[in-house]
């Protein structure tokens, strides 16, 4: 039964570890967007020559940021069971 548990806290280790490694990727690519909407000098999202990266890059980071909310939620899940 010990190596149930520890394989248990190693997942939760390693998921913990996947939420970190993505909230740093979004923070990675909030930089990025900022970037590219400095460089176009354009920062709303609904003028029509808005920068497509600028688009592209939210998009990405919105998916992660649920991805994130559901490894989360995962995470909980997890600990609550141990």
């Amino acid at each position: 039964m010990q190596e149930v548990s520890r394989s248990g806290a190693a997942g939760e280790l390693r998921l913990d570890a996947l939420i970190a490694d993505l909230w740093w990727r979004v923070r990675l690519i909030n930089t990025d967007i900022l970037e590219e909407e400095a460089r176009s000098g354009v920062l709303d999202v609904q003028q029509p020559n808005y920068p497509l990266l600028a688009l592209n890059l939210r998009a990405r980071r919105d998916n992660l940021v649920s991805t994130i909310g559901v490894l989360e939620q995962r995470a909980r899940s997890m600990s609550e069971a141990a």
